[in-house]
């Protein structure tokens, strides 16, 4: 009897223990769970925070790209006014010079031809010798004054030569003359204001 006693008083620890021991690993298990529970709640925050920050930063490179856009388009815009204006303010330019050049030709042509208008009349009237050369005379003071009107001057070539003014043709030497000196005149030269219309054609000694 004591040793049945004794046996189920055993077997009973046992049972107990077991139950204990089963207990506590229900526990662990249960606090394991919900330390993964804990765990998994924090990493599904930290994507939500992470999706939250992505969304937030694709919106703010959706609005500047956006603007980036704006300012394209504003450029493209801006451009192809500026590529508009320039072609518009290069055929005024064009057609202003046309003009500017068809003017001071105009007022060249019209002082020249009384000059023409002479010659015209000298050829058609018949005289002696002596009237043709003073219907000549008359032509070229006729010529010079429609040159003076325009501003075209003769250069001077009575002094010493300088090759902005004349071109040498022949070289000599000559006692009559100092050094460098004009001794002939083989084609006259004109220039309006500082611009030389045509040198004057010379020969120079010494």
């Amino acid at each position: 009897m004591r040793c049945d006693f004794l046996t189920k008083k055993e077997n009973t620890t046992e049972e107990f223990e077991n139950e204990n021991l089963e207990v506590e690993e229900n526990a662990n298990l249960d606090e394991t769970l919900e330390e993964a529970e804990v765990s998994e709640d924090k990493e599904f925050e930290e994507v939500l925070s992470i999706e939250e920050i992505l969304k937030e930063k694709n919106s703010k490179l959706s609005d500047e790209n956006t603007k980036l856009n704006n300012e394209i388009e504003a450029l493209k815009d801006r451009l192809l006014r500026i590529t508009a204006e320039y072609e518009n303010f290069r055929k005024r330019t064009q057609k202003e010079k046309e003009g500017i050049y068809t003017d001071a030709t105009t007022d060249v042509i019209k002082e020249i031809l009384p000059v023409l208008d002479n010659l015209e009349r000298a050829l058609a009237v018949d005289g002696s010798i002596e009237d043709l050369k003073k219907g000549i005379e008359m032509t070229q003071r006729g010529f010079n004054g429609a040159l003076e009107k325009l501003g075209v001057e003769e250069i001077d070539s009575s002094g010493d030569f300088d090759p902005n003014l004349h071109q040498a043709v022949m070289h000599e030497q000559n006692e009559d003359f100092g050094p460098n000196k004009i001794a002939e005149v083989f084609l006259k030269g004109y220039k309006k204001a500082d611009k030389v219309i045509r040198y004057s054609m010379v020969k120079v000694v010494n």
